[in-house]
């Protein structure tokens, strides 16, 4: 029967290809001629040609790839429960072809994509097995990725084994096992690899993920799933994450109460929720917790309510919750009055040193003197005076003045001298504590007190070993108690308490003090100086602007010397005219030419005033060469003036001809056409044409062509022609010698 069958697929066209085989049985090439023939005809008539060239070439891979590819083309669009059968087929030869060819992964992933599309999951499963067993571990890549695949079509322990297995061989594969085990419900599972890859420092995320990503993840995780959490300590990790994640306290806390609400634990989760809100360090962190813990209370509240409206509706009573309910309200309510507490406490565990959060805290304690008092109290002996942010000699300041309101003088006293024994970050805040401890003896009208007090501040130490002069007042390797002697803030206030309740002496005591110690400023000078005056020590008055004056010096100086002779000549006029001569002359020695011009002014209104006008003429004659440059042109012209006015026209000729030596060509330019005007007016022509030929010198025609219509109207007026030839002759001289660009 099969020969007969045999000789029904062997046609005539077959019979060369046949002859050729029968003389080259176990050639390939004549089996892949008559198979390309085949191709052609009938399928069966091309499966058993391939039939009959793997039995006399089995190991064949060329011949095995081609039969088992058209055999499973074949299949393509066939439903496989109906026709169970033509699949086994095909299974059966991948089979076969496999006993020879089992380290072909080709083969291995055809076979195996092949089962994956068929319900067959154990024998599939089986199948993968095989695959890894035969072939080398450098081919085992090629099979996981449909492996994995396959697995996560199967889904459930199946998949969760296939997964655990690959990890062996890509541990990093361990994201997508935790994403699996989580979809599966394995959550124990999850979280327990989830707690290996965070305790391996080498764990780099395939996905980019950050450890505290991977963190967030396991804590949604645990406290998601808390049920199911068994063989991980969930409130260690978080709290090891606290420690861990100093940025996100506040999120971890609260997760941590979540999982103890979700677990029924209320009373451990209020207990969380107090830790946090009283040992985070930022406001972000506290805010994230105390909303999480009110907004708990607030759940709590409601549904004891509603369960408290259903027993009053139903007519039942239970004493037990309503008084639970009442003590949850009374509860919150203590939560919400304590917050702006709890927000300062945060404040000042972020930063103690803060000075602004406790005299904030105080306010909040308004209405409590005890907590005032302690709060005062822990704040000065917290406080590091020389890290303090803000004010710290205000907060001591403010300790006292609370006494002092309380009409606790004694115990304000007692604030006081240890405030001015602090050694603060700034000398002017020791000298601020002193000023505000006699101010307060002030309000009380204790004033001798007050006196006593700045007597005291204001004492050179008896501790220093230096002269009290070389102190540096800025030397922060010094005490502040060995500098504040020195605080011009300081003697300010005493100066001025000693003005108004102090008698002349025990001022001008203080006063010079103040100027023995050299630390005196030009207001002080003034000051004490005016002091004086009002006080008719008309004499000593001028004695302090002389040491003034030679305690600074110029520039300085010279704001003293106008005030000093001001002053002066306004007490004595003229009538001690050789002192004050003497006086303006000092005051002129060694004076700057930028600030001599006013000094010489008044010098010679005095000569004018009370002396003799040649003396003032002296004087400004001086001042033209001893003012400064810019200043000399006006000097000159007001010399002129004051000359013109006391000697008449005549003497103003000479001072014009010494300015037009003196001063620069812009102004002697000026200078040059004023005095030809001048001449003019007396009718000097020919002074006048003189001045203009010198002058001439100095205008370039070209662009001062002013000058030249000046002295062109002033020679058609008064000149003749051969006085106007000799202008044109020197304007062409003169445009000459300018460049002509």
């Amino acid at each position: 029967m099969v020969a007969n069958q045999e000789d029904f697929l062997i046609t005539e066209l077959d019979i060369p290809y046949e002859e050729e085989l029968l003389r080259n049985p176990y050639s390939l090439r004549p089996w892949l001629q008559y198979i390309e023939h085949k191709r052609l005809g009938e399928f069966n008539e091309l499966c058993f040609v391939f039939e009959r060239a793997l039995k006399e070439l089995p190991g064949s891979y060329k011949l095995w790839k081609q039969y088992l590819d058209i055999r499973r083309d074949k299949l393509k669009g066939l439903n496989a429960v109906r026709h169970q059968q033509a699949y086994q087929h095909v299974i059966t030869l991948y089979e076969r072809a496999l006993v020879l060819l089992n380290k072909m992964p080709r083969i291995w992933l055809d076979y195996l994509s092949l089962l994956t599309t068929l319900p067959m999951i154990t024998r599939t499963r089986r199948a993968f097995d095989n695959a890894l067993r035969a072939l080398p571990v450098s081919q085992h890549k090629r099979i996981w990725e449909l492996y994995l695949q396959f697995a996560k079509a199967a889904g459930g322990e199946t998949a969760i084994h296939i997964q655990k297995r690959y990890l062996k061989l890509d541990p990093g594969y361990i994201e997508n096992y935790i994403d699996s085990l989580i979809k599966l419900e394995h959550f124990d599972e999850a979280a327990v690899n989830l707690v290996s890859i965070m305790n391996d420092k080498n764990f780099k995320s395939q996905r980019g993920k950050s450890h505290y990503q991977l963190w967030q993840e396991l804590c949604e995780l645990v406290v998601d799933h808390c049920e199911d959490i068994e063989n991980i300590q969930v409130e260690s990790i978080i709290r090891s994450g606290i420690k861990r994640f100093t940025d996100q306290i506040g999120i971890l806390y609260s997760r941590l109460a979540m999982y103890w609400i979700k677990m029924g634990q209320l009373e451990k989760a209020r207990d969380i929720f107090e830790e946090g809100i009283t040992t985070v360090m930022t406001v972000r962190d506290f805010t994230v917790i105390f909303d999480a813990y009110s907004e708990f209370e607030e759940e709590m509240i409601t549904t004891k309510m509603e369960m408290a409206k259903e027993r009053e509706e139903a007519g039942e009573k239970d004493e037990e919750e309503d008084l639970d309910l009442d003590l949850r309200l009374l509860r919150f309510e203590n939560l919400m009055d304590r917050r702006p507490f709890l927000v300062n406490d945060v404040l000042l565990r972020q930063n103690p040193n803060n000075v602004m959060e406790w005299l904030q805290r105080v306010t909040l304690w308004t209405g409590n003197k005890n907590k005032i008092v302690e709060t005062y109290t822990q704040a000065v002996q917290t406080i590091n005076p020389k890290k303090a942010h803000g004010k710290f000699h205000e907060l001591w300041a403010r300790f006292a003045k609370f006494y002092e309101e309380g009409d606790d003088l004694e115990s304000a006293r007692a604030i006081f001298e240890k405030a001015v024994k602090v050694n603060y970050k700034n000398v002017n805040d020791l000298a601020e504590i002193w000023c505000e401890y006699a101010e307060m003896e002030t309000r009380n009208d204790n004033f001798d007190t007050a006196i006593e007090i700045m007597a005291r501040a204001t004492q050179v130490p008896r501790s220093l070993s230096m002269n009290p002069r070389l102190v540096n007042f800025h030397d922060e390797s010094i005490p502040v108690q060995l500098r504040v002697f020195k605080s011009l803030r300081l003697w300010s206030f005493y100066i001025d308490l000693e003005e108004s309740v102090g008698t002349v002496e025990s001022t001008k005591k203080v006063y010079d003090q103040l100027m023995d110690l050299r630390i005196a400023n030009p207001q002080t000078i003034v000051n004490y100086a005016t002091f004086l005056e009002e006080n008719q020590y008309f004499e000593e008055s001028f004695k302090v602007y002389e040491r003034g004056i030679e305690l600074f010096g110029w520039p300085i100086a010279f704001e003293l010397w106008n005030i000093y002779l001001e002053k002066f000549l306004k007490r004595y006029g003229g009538s001690k005219l050789e002192r004050s001569r003497d006086l303006f002359e000092q005051a002129l020695e060694g004076c700057p030419p930028k600030f001599a011009k006013p000094i010489f002014l008044m010098y010679g209104k005095l000569e004018e005033e009370h002396g003799l006008a040649r003396h003032a003429m002296r004087i400004y004659d001086r001042a033209t060469k001893g003012v400064a440059d810019e200043d000399r042109m006006e000097m000159f012209e007001y010399y002129i003036a004051k000359a013109t006015e006391s000697f008449g026209i005549m003497a103003s000729r000479e001072i014009y001809e010494r300015a037009i030596e003196a001063l620069p060509d812009k102004d002697v330019r000026v200078m040059c056409l004023r005095y030809a005007k001048l001449e003019r007016k007396l009718g000097e022509i020919d002074r006048a044409r003189a001045i203009y030929g010198y002058a001439s010198q100095l205008y370039d025609p070209r662009k001062q062509a002013g000058f030249w219509k000046t002295w062109h109207d002033f020679e058609v007026q008064h000149g003749n022609e051969d006085t106007f030839k000799e202008m044109l002759r020197i304007k062409r001289s003169v445009q000459a010698t300018f460049p002509s660009v």
